[in-house]
């Protein structure tokens, strides 16, 4: 089956490792060859996969990187995305990126170091982050925060005055939201918004798809934060994050969100 290795070496080329291949872009593509019959003869894909695979070069594409707008990925990066590693910072905010792309800027979605910075030196050491952004004209604002070594996020409605926490492990930080809360009033006296300078509520969402692990709470919170923000229900669970992370490294290299 000599469009096996063309194929792995053109995926392989693309996305700089084997991380995000799965069973589906090896079907999708003997579809396109017109040899779908060969699925339902009992190929085994993932042992054919394994053996031309191991055929290629095993190191990872010398090099690779993928950069978009401010952001660049390097292989290191992208690599977080395999089996259950912590995803990190670099990940978390060019997927943020394309989330605004996807939205057309209707939502904003603010650097994973922006709480960190609030926290540190007040609105004054973030007051600056917005000089170019209205932000209470957008009718999400998405805020990943990182305590330590578990990401959680809280999101701001602004139709609805509302700050809303989301956990992938049921734990709630109300320090985050009351930050945020003080910040959202600072930011509307600044840019003179009085409609927001009172009226604002707190909710902790429960009920939501939970991690039963140690390493996804970064991935669930990148998931929330794409299906809230193309209003699509949350179906996923713990069993569809080996998925999601090959989904996400190839939106990533892609530069735009599969939906």
């Amino acid at each position: 089956m000599s469009f096996f290795p063309e194929f792995l070496e053109s995926f392989y080329l693309k996305y700089g490792s084997f991380i995000p291949l799965a069973e589906s872009d090896v079907v999708e593509h003997l579809k396109n060859k017109g040899k779908s019959d060969l699925t339902n003869k009992g190929l085994d894909i993932q042992k054919e996969v394994k053996q031309y695979r191991a055929g290629l070069a095993s190191a990872p594409v010398a090099g690779f990187m993928v950069t978009h707008n401010r952001h660049t990925l390097s292989l290191d990066d992208l690599s977080t995305l395999e089996d259950q590693n912590w995803i990190n910072d670099q990940i978390i905010n060019m997927y943020g990126e394309l989330i605004m792309e996807a939205t057309e800027q209707k939502v904003h979605f603010f650097n994973s170091f922006f709480h960190k910075q609030l926290v540190a030196k007040g609105y004054e050491g973030v007051k600056r982050w917005t000089k170019k952004i209205d932000l209470f004209s957008k009718w999400l604002v998405l805020i990943p925060i990182h305590l330590e070594i578990h990401w959680s996020l809280v999101t701001v409605s602004m139709a609805h005055k509302t700050i809303s926490y989301y956990d992938s492990q049921g734990i709630v930080f109300r320090h985050t939201t009351e930050n945020i809360m003080k910040y959202l009033l600072a930011e509307a006296k600044e840019k003179k918004q009085t409609a927001f300078q009172k009226g604002w509520k707190i909710t902790i969402i429960k009920g939501i798809p939970q991690q039963k692990n140690d390493s996804d709470c970064g991935v669930f919170v990148l998931e929330y934060c794409r299906c809230l923000s193309v209003k699509q229900p949350f179906r996923f669970s713990q069993e569809d994050m080996p998925r999601i992370r090959k989904r996400i490294y190839k939106e990533l290299c892609e530069c735009r969100l599969d939906v």
